[in-house]
């Protein structure tokens, strides 16, 4: 995913600098060549050579260092990155950079970099908020260094406040946002459903299905990566949505029409990823609902077809992708659906099918247009998101 990408990580006097090697690890796993840059500082919380080994390259420390093969080295790596990531971020580090300080070797390796900066501050509670450091902070933000807010909870000297640095992989997630896909969504407003939505019998029992909301959430992460504006309207999902969206939460079917009835209008793309329960209860009797009735039965009605009002209700210029889940006939079923609600494009799926279904984290699609039928390879949700997007941003042009 960051193929081709070089991040430089600089490490700062802070104890959470142990959280780094995990940092260079993931980032390493996503196939980012890492450079390591530390204070002396930090060197007293994490070993240099721990981080050489995970980056596979040369931790540097003192700007007056020899040994390396000759070049004004913190210029060389400038012009090198990518994306500059300060993880820790320590009050001093902040500091510096706020006011133009470049005396070693992450500071003038920092000020010389023209690329993004992202800066995750780790610090006591009290210190994060004294007033000095957050004009710092201000000021970074103002000289356009993005900041991750720090995450709440106990602090290494037992006090709870925010402070602390957030989990790993919250940090990767604002690289991936930055630098992992070119951002050809900017400006579009995607809207997103995802999930199963459940429909109450009594307050115990409800009527849905095995949707997990996997592939919804992968569109919806993949669309944010591509720069989007993003619209995750979820019913019951069993992953955690993706962070740098707007997530609405809804229930049943008819929560979830009305939300997507009002943030469609204005938005460019719509995809349709949620199984919504086809039936609702209606006219319950507390008498039918007795667990010691055998015979119990319960009247239903339909639910509203979301994806056929909104294929109704188009409006220019705007697409529409809806998903097929088939037991048979995959390819009528599903250019019929196609054609009837209007659709511009539609994702169909096998569930007898190996690597497909709700609960896995792969998929095997087929991208069904008016003109075009496109059979995909099993592959990750995340990969078949992406592919999906693609063919939309063809579509639109």
């Amino acid at each position: 995913m960051l193929n081709g990408k070089t991040i430089l990580l600089a490490i700062t006097g802070s104890i959470a600098a142990y959280k780094a090697a995990n940092i260079v690890r993931m980032l390493k796993k996503l196939h980012c060549n890492v450079h390591v840059l530390m204070t002396q500082n930090a060197t007293n919380f994490i070993h240099p050579l721990t981080l050489e080994t995970l980056s596979q390259n040369k931790c540097l420390i003192d700007t007056f260092d020899r040994n390396f093969q000759y070049s004004v080295e913190h210029v060389a790596l400038a012009k090198q990155a990518d994306l500059v990531l300060v993880a820790p971020a320590s009050a001093n580090i902040i500091g510096k950079l706020a006011n133009g300080l470049a005396d070693d070797m992450v500071t003038t390796t920092i000020m010389a970099c023209p690329c993004k900066k992202i800066i995750s501050p780790a610090m006591n509670h009290n210190m994060f908020h004294n007033t000095i450091v957050q004009e710092n902070v201000k000021k970074l933000q103002s000289h356009g260094y993005e900041i991750i807010p720090p995450s709440s909870g106990m602090l290494a000297n037992g006090d709870i406040g925010d402070g602390r640095m957030p989990e790993e992989s919250l940090i990767i997630e604002y690289v991936l946002k930055e630098i992992a896909f070119n951002k050809d969504l900017t400006g579009k407003k995607v809207l997103v459903t995802a999930g199963a939505t459940m429909e109450s019998i009594d307050p115990v029992r409800y009527i849905t299905n095995h949707s997990t909301g996997k592939m919804g959430i992968a569109i919806a992460r993949a669309a944010m990566q591509r720069g989007a504006n993003v619209y995750l309207i979820a019913a019951h999902i069993s992953v955690t949505p993706p962070p740098f969206i707007n997530l609405i939460l809804v229930k049943s079917a008819l929560e979830m029409f009305e939300v997507v009835k009002k943030e469609a209008v204005n938005a460019d793309i719509i995809i349709k990823a949620a199984a919504v329960a086809d039936y609702r209860p209606i006219n319950i009797s507390s008498q039918k609902i007795k667990k010691s009735d055998d015979n119990m039965s319960i009247q239903l009605e339909r639910t509203t077809d979301i994806l056929a009002y909104l294929g109704k209700n188009k409006k220019p210029n705007q697409i529409l992708c809806g998903f097929s889940m088939e037991t048979e006939n995959l390819l009528k079923n599903s250019k019929k659906k196609l054609e009837k609600k209007n659709l511009d494009l539609i994702a169909a799926n096998l569930l007898s099918q190996e690597g497909a279904g709700f609960a896995g984290d792969t998929n095997v699609l087929t991208l069904i247009t008016k003109e075009n039928t496109t059979p995909l390879e099993k592959m990750s949700k995340d990969s078949a998101a992406h592919i999906l997007l693609d063919t939309i941003l063809k579509l639109s042009k």
